[in-house]
């Protein structure tokens, strides 16, 4: 294993949590983690994930969503569920150090104007830059 942290995010669809998790490690924590996301189904990345990352200067719109089969048998040094339904359909990972679970709400699931839905998609990335702050980064 390389000198980098590996972490992977896992969300039901790849689409908005564990997209803006990934962005968010690679932007806060540098050279010092390698970060990927997947999810149980893979969607495409929500615009308003994009565009809500891209508020805080954290650029996401090359990202793929993609299935969590393609980490199986992956060496990680975490494996964070970010939605309840991930968690409890995660598969193991032998080679995961870790296991957390961050439960954060489904911004896309948000009804509404266009600003009230982009809110949702704010508080869950803001939610998400505090773990991965305090967990991870140990700020």
């Amino acid at each position: 294993m390389s000198g980098r942290t590996r972490v992977l995010f896992l969300c039901t669809h790849n689409s908005a949590r564990s997209q803006m998790a990934e962005g968010l490690l690679r932007h806060l924590g540098g050279d010092r983690f390698e970060a990927h996301s997947a999810g149980t189904e893979a969607t495409g990345v929500r615009p308003e994930a994009v565009r809500a990352m891209a508020e805080i200067g954290v650029d996401i719109s090359s990202q793929e969503s993609k299935t969590l089969h393609r980490y199986l048998g992956e060496a990680f040094d975490y494996v964070i569920t970010v939605c309840d339904a991930a968690n409890e359909a995660c598969p193991a990972f032998p080679g995961a150090g870790r296991r957390l679970h961050w439960s954060f709400e489904d911004p896309s699931a948000a009804s509404g104007p266009e600003e009230e839905r982009l809110a949702a998609f704010r508080r869950v990335r803001d939610g998400i830059g505090e773990r991965i702050r305090r967990e991870l980064l140990g700020g």
